[in-house]
């Protein structure tokens, strides 16, 4: 990514603290911000609320939201890639509702190689 220009970034609706242990703990070496309240996911309409029952399911494995996320709203974003050029102009977005699908590295490339 480096090569092409590029860097990652990733984005999360975590409380920073939450985001700051996240990066520790997995040791990442790319900035993770926070998007409170995921005021920058509902702009690009990629947020959904969990139903109850998977609220249940995440609240067995630990994961209570309001305590990562510092509110009430059981909301999260899709799984989501953006690519962003340098003057800030979304040039590919692809998410989907399924978490457990994402866009492989190569195709990211893909779509890095395309701008330059």
């Amino acid at each position: 990514m480096a090569d092409l220009g590029a860097e990652l970034v990733a984005i999360s609706p975590q409380l920073p603290e939450k985001n700051n242990e996240a990066k520790s703990k997995h040791k990442l070496d790319f900035p993770l911000l926070s998007d409170l309240g995921n005021a920058y996911a509902r702009q690009l309409s990629i947020v959904q609320c969990l139903p109850e029952d998977l609220r249940k399911v995440y609240s067995d494995f630990g994961i209570v939201l309001p305590d990562f996320n510092g509110d009430d709203s059981w909301e999260l974003p899709l799984a989501t890639r953006i690519v962003v050029d340098a003057r800030g102009i979304i040039r590919h977005m692809a998410a989907d509702t399924d978490y457990t699908i994402r866009p492989e590295p190569e195709e990211t490339l893909e779509v890095l190689r395309s701008l330059s």
